[in-house]
């Protein structure tokens, strides 16, 4: 796709992709990241493609290689010391995972005061940002399929099918106690993480974003904003910042950070 730029955010077994242009987003989806290159296929030819990697190092290597050989042009965003207003509290900044730094990167751009990001994938985590940019520190916690896989394998008489729906009522069944018992817990560590926060100062405002943060949203009784294109937004971002020349539309940062979530 000539002259579209094209967003990576890549985990260890999916990846999610958003192609925009000088209006905003064109098109999102999900890919398994082993089969990304198949999957993107003629999207990728031409494009200028931006990185949001966890991926272990071999594969990102590997993905490098494989997007210069089709791209127009490839960058790779990394955790920094600070940026753009954002300090990171690690003593090794980029072992932070992208991701993380990224979400709260975007976060700045929504959240002028203290802000909490709490982005539900494979794992959850929980990122705090004081009003003057610092980060305060966050949690990871295994994500809900984690948790169910974690279970499953030390267990031999919970393997009922789980029921759909979002719930924190006590169980009447294994199924339904195993599903609502993982939500609780996820909806339980975020409730502790910003009660945490607020006795430690002002209450953060918070941010949900990531594949499980609908089924999280429904349970939690906190006042949030939705914000699932957030990493891409910091995508974008630290690309504006680091490396504008490769933007083919300066603007289409600023297209995501204000449209509707």
């Amino acid at each position: 796709m000539s002259g579209a730029t094209l967003l990576l955010d890549i985990g260890n077994s999916a990846a999610k992709w958003m192609c925009v242009g000088a209006l905003g987003t064109l098109r999102v989806g999900r890919v398994d990241t082993d089969s990304l290159i198949d999957e993107l296929g003629d999207d990728l030819v031409g494009a200028t493609v931006l990185v949001s990697s966890v991926a272990a190092p071999y594969k990102q290597k590997a993905l490098s290689v494989q997007l210069s050989g089709l791209s127009k042009s490839v960058w790779f965003a990394v955790s920094r010391v600070s940026l753009d207003g954002l300090v990171n509290s690690y003593e090794d900044a980029e072992r932070m995972g992208v991701d993380r730094w990224l979400a709260m990167l975007a976060a700045r751009q929504r959240v002028r005061g203290r802000v909490c990001v709490v982005d539900a994938g494979s794992a959850l985590t929980v990122d705090l940002v004081a009003a003057d940019g610092c980060h305060e520190g966050g949690y990871i916690i295994p994500g809900m399929a984690l948790m169910e896989r974690a279970l499953f394998a030390d267990t031999g008489r919970v393997r009922d099918s789980a029921p759909a729906n979002a719930s924190l009522a006590p169980g009447r069944s294994t199924a339904e106690a195993v599903s609502h018992g993982l939500l609780l817990a996820q909806a339980g560590a975020v409730h502790l993480a910003m009660s945490v926060a607020e006795a430690q100062g002002e209450r953060p405002q918070l941010l949900l974003c990531g594949g499980g943060s609908t089924q999280l949203a429904k349970v939690l009784n906190l006042a949030y904003d939705k914000a699932p294109t957030l990493v891409f937004e910091g995508l974008l971002r630290q690309a504006e910042l680091e490396a504008p020349g490769l933007l083919n539309y300066p603007q289409v940062s600023s297209a995501l950070f204000t449209q509707s979530d």
